[in-house]
């Protein structure tokens, strides 16, 4: 799906899941340390960028799309590296600038960021995949992640392992070893299971690009322990995520091998050594608890009520703020989507400062588009509405002539206009639903 505010605003931090942001930004800073722009880097920085979607949610809200699902890659999780920063946020590129150093010159770690060492990774990778020939990447650093690339004497493949804490709650971590809904990610097949001892594995076959304009794969797998620790491991068919020929048919572990490679019993004590993240400190005057966000039925059930007559629902899915319905009125499917967000005037800006914005009586402004897809599917357009009230809470909902977007179009036009999307988004339920979201 398109990228509008996908999800919208970085929460200042949900108790259930705060653990896992904060580590996950920590290893994304040290990951950088000291590393050279290269393909491999940009593999380990892809591998640990997949983390929780409310990490991304205000930096996504700049990048001018709408949907959530635009960078999803697996199971409510990011398939991309981290955008630039907002709000106070610090940019990650891949090769970040070596770090300021202490006394003697060496790099200052933070200390909620594990300090494994690279070798010692490396080795549990190795003992626990087929034989082959490894380049393994910084293998004299720290960290909580190894990645390099391998060859079996078939092709090189790039592989990655990362290793971090869930959360806080038996919840947190469920969304990566939940499989995507098809309608926002193509892949070829996803199995998901509860293993005996109380884990879950998700083991996933899909691709780099949503659009496959380049027929990179990328198969996952993903492990949330029963004590709540993930182990995700990512191979591919070339020797970089990006920008590598493809080197063989498929990446070089079969499902089976991906889960004895990340079931292992060689990261138990390396993921012992992963420290408790510090306590998050609450910004000055923050006192006000939010509810919590709406579930992904609710979301679903209102926009489905809001619908206008004459539409078929063939199909839906989503989470949490986000919801999506795929309709059909006789003339082909048709996606539509939408996301409730709220405390997003903090990127007023960049969303409305442009284009042709109207300012209704109570101050809410609304800005209706046209324009063309963005993943690829042959002759997809996208409709939207985009409002948001003096508050800051913002509903945008979309349209799409397809019932996915890296599909080719199914009708000439999506099954709603413009103006029964801003009628969609301007009503009174979707605060409602926000306040009280069960």
């Amino acid at each position: 799906m398109p990228r509008h505010g996908e999800h919208g605003a970085l929460e200042e931090h949900d108790p259930k899941d705060g653990w896992f942001e904060e580590e996950l930004g920590a290893v994304l800073r040290h990951t950088g340390e000291g590393f050279a722009a290269d393909d491999r880097r940009e593999l380990v920085t892809g591998g640990l960028a997949r983390g929780r979607r409310r990490l991304f949610r205000r930096r996504l809200a700049m990048t001018g799309g709408a949907l959530a699902l635009a960078a999803i890659g697996v199971g409510g999780v990011y398939g991309g590296a981290v955008l630039g920063g907002a709000e106070g946020t610090e940019q990650v590129s891949v090769a970040a600038p070596k770090p300021t150093g202490g006394s003697n010159g060496t790099p200052q770690k933070p200390s909620d960021v594990a300090t494994i060492p690279v070798a010692d990774l490396a080795a549990v990778l190795k003992a626990n995949t087929p034989a082959g020939d490894w380049e393994i990447d910084n293998l004299g650093g720290t960290g909580q992640a190894v990645a390099g690339i391998y060859d079996d004497g078939k092709g090189k493949a790039a592989v990655s392992v990362g290793l971090y804490r869930a959360g806080k709650s038996d919840e947190s971590g469920v969304g990566q070893v939940t499989c995507p809904d098809k309608a926002a990610v193509p892949y070829d097949a996803c199995t998901s299971e509860r293993l005996p001892g109380g884990g879950r594995l998700m083991v996933f076959q899909g691709y780099e690009y949503p659009d496959k304009h380049v027929l990179t794969k990328n198969w996952r797998a993903v492990l949330l322990t029963a004590d709540g620790f993930l182990v995700d491991a990512s191979e591919y068919n070339a020797a970089a995520e990006k920008g590598a020929d493809i080197s063989r048919e498929n990446p070089p572990f079969d499902p089976a091998q991906l889960k004895a490679l990340v079931t292992a019993e060689g990261w138990r004590p390396l993921l012992k050594k992963i420290p408790v993240p510090a306590p998050v400190k609450k910004r000055p005057g923050a006192t006000t608890v939010q509810p919590p966000e709406p579930s992904a039925a609710a979301v679903q059930a209102t926009l489905r009520s809001l619908l206008p007559r004459g539409l078929k629902v063939v199909d839906k899915g989503g989470e949490g703020e986000y919801g999506y319905l795929v309709v059909d009125d006789g003339k082909g499917k048709s996606l539509v989507g939408i996301n409730v967000q709220r405390d997003m005037n903090s990127v007023r800006d960049q969303l409305f400062g442009s284009g042709d914005v109207q300012t209704l009586p109570d101050g809410t402004v609304v800005k209706l588009e046209k324009r063309a897809g963005e993943k690829g599917g042959e002759g997809v357009v996208w409709w939207s509405a985009d409002t948001m009230a003096k508050d800051g809470f913002r509903v945008v909902v979309s349209s799409f002539n397809t019932a996915a977007q890296h599909e080719a179009a199914t009708r000439a036009e999506p099954a709603l206009t413009t103006e029964q999307l801003k009628t969609i988004a301007l009503s009174p339920r979707w605060r409602q639903l926000s306040q009280n979201p069960h």
